[in-house]
């Protein structure tokens, strides 16, 4: 199959080796404003590249991978809806929940598959955990941990343009957690503070972050996010049932240090970026995506799943600022 690529930033060149290197994948189209990017896309993948993104959906292709900036993306989802052509598109659907609801009314009932990227679904470790809940081998859930830590804050550029914390970087502990659980969110507790960088305080936004999750079981799931880890990026989920708990990301590369006399675990070399930490989960998402291109397979993560975490991102942010408990029912419209 022929696949287009909008956007060849850090996630997009990314994006297009991963493609270059599945077998369903016959040929790339490519675009992006910098002209380096396209060249080094066009010599190391032998892709074609053409001047804009609707030149891209008249190139042929059978899908589009949008990885361009977020202001783009309901503007490309919709050219490639309207265009019958099944879409990946990186999280979030639009800047904000207003404008993704728009694109969700505009894609409904199209027939066309969109498909959002939140990596964490085709992790090996969050896999499993999902078919330990399903199982039922874990007994009913009582308290579920998500981490995210990065090992240092992105620059002031992106900060100011991210939205915040919650809608940026703690979306991703919320969709996992969503999808592994199998429950809707009903009520938040956000707080956070600054210890590092000042351009994250003085825009508005908190560089650490810890939130409460009510779920619709009664469950408690707990989140944890910083800009700041020195010893590398760490992410790990717990789920903790009444017949017992297991965890993701409990391996060798776990940027931890154990203090305990003797111990030699964790012993290798910590995961240091989100790329190195999954990248056989980008390389199942994308297959997955060429499923959806070929109709073997529906969307594994929908605008409306999308929409969903960022609804509790929502809720976070109001209850960080309000300093109280948050219903997602305040903050949910549409």
């Amino acid at each position: 199959m022929r696949i287009g690529i909008m956007g060849l930033g850090r996630i997009g060149s990314f994006h297009t080796e991963t493609l270059s290197g599945l077998d369903a994948v016959d040929s790339l189209v490519v675009t992006d404003p910098v002209a380096a990017a396209v060249a080094t896309a066009t010599e190391r993948f032998g892709a074609t590249a053409v001047d804009s993104p609707e030149a891209v959906l008249a190139a042929g292709v059978d899908g589009v991978v949008i990885a361009a900036a977020t202001d783009a993306h309901p503007r490309l989802i919709l050219a490639a809806v309207k265009a019958g052509i099944p879409v990946f598109c990186e999280k979030p659907v639009a800047r904000g929940v207003e404008e993704s609801l728009e694109v969700l009314r505009a894609v409904e009932g199209s027939g066309v598959e969109v498909h959002i990227g939140y990596n964490r679904r085709f992790d090996a470790g969050c896999v499993a955990a999902r078919e330990a809940v399903v199982s039922g081998e874990l007994g009913d859930l009582h308290t579920v941990r998500s981490t995210t830590l990065d090992p240092a804050p992105p620059p002031p550029a992106y900060v100011a343009v991210s939205g915040g914390i919650f809608r940026d970087c703690s979306v991703h502990d919320f969709d996992i957690v969503r999808w592994v659980t199998g429950r809707e969110v009903v009520e938040v507790y956000a707080t956070g503070g600054n210890r590092g960088a000042d351009y994250i305080r003085e825009a508005g936004d908190v560089d650490t972050a810890s939130t409460l999750l009510t779920l619709d079981d009664g469950a408690i799931a707990v989140i944890s996010n910083s800009r700041h880890n020195a010893r590398g990026y760490d992410v790990r989920l717990e789920l903790h049932g009444m017949k017992d708990s297991i965890a993701v990301g409990l391996e060798d590369k776990l940027p931890l240090r154990s203090v305990e006399p003797g111990a030699t675990f964790p012993a290798g070399t910590p995961h240091d970026f989100f790329m190195d930490r999954f990248t056989a989960a980008y390389r199942a998402e994308l297959t997955a995506f060429t499923e959806v291109v070929a109709g073997t397979r529906t969307s594994p993560c929908t605008v409306a799943d999308a929409i969903e975490a960022s609804w509790i991102a929502e809720a976070c942010t109001l209850s960080l600022h309000e300093h109280r408990p948050v219903r997602l029912d305040e903050v949910r419209k549409g």
